[in-house]
């Protein structure tokens, strides 16, 4: 399964998803696609060297979602390999464990700090090079939580599943 991440003016980044290892993470992600909410929304938190992030339905990264799912990841008890590494896709989520909903990030520089701490599910396989130019952009910085002077917007978030 694939997702396909389009963001104006930087193109298409690329993400192999693995139900296998994350269900319940996969499924809310993708049912959350299908529904049309990321369309339009931006990346609104960028981490050079750390991560990008999107997701949050009025594009500050402070407002939660509506829905919350269990936290697929070590310490909440549930096995999870995949690592966060350079180009993983996760979800973000609030200091509690079972807290994420629609906000994810894509990892621009390995972060294994984060490994059995977040739900990863999936993995960048093409455009590293839009991930980089987005990481790249300039920011508020730390005291506003990253947010972009200009967000770039994802004009489009589709699923691809092998037939």
């Amino acid at each position: 399964m694939k997702c396909i991440i389009t963001t104006e003016g930087f193109g298409d980044m690329v993400f192999e998803l693995y139900p296998g290892l994350a269900p319940v993470t996969v499924k809310n992600f993708v049912d959350t696609v299908n529904s049309g909410f990321y369309n339009g929304l931006a990346w609104c938190r960028i981490v050079k060297d750390y991560v990008i992030q999107a997701g949050s339905p009025d594009n500050d990264i402070m407002t939660d979602s509506e829905w919350h799912i269990k936290g697929e990841f070590a310490e909440n008890g549930v096995p999870n390999p995949i690592p966060h590494k350079r180009g993983a896709l996760s979800m973000a989520r609030d200091d509690a464990y079972d807290t994420a909903g629609t906000q994810f990030f894509v990892v621009h520089k390995d972060a294994h700090k984060l490994d059995g701490r977040y739900a990863a599910f999936g993995q960048l396989v093409s455009g590293f090079e839009v991930l980089d130019r987005i990481a790249d952009l300039p920011t508020h910085g730390p005291e506003s939580w990253n947010k972009p002077l200009e967000m770039p917007v994802m004009t489009n978030i589709r699923i691809e599943t092998e037939e």
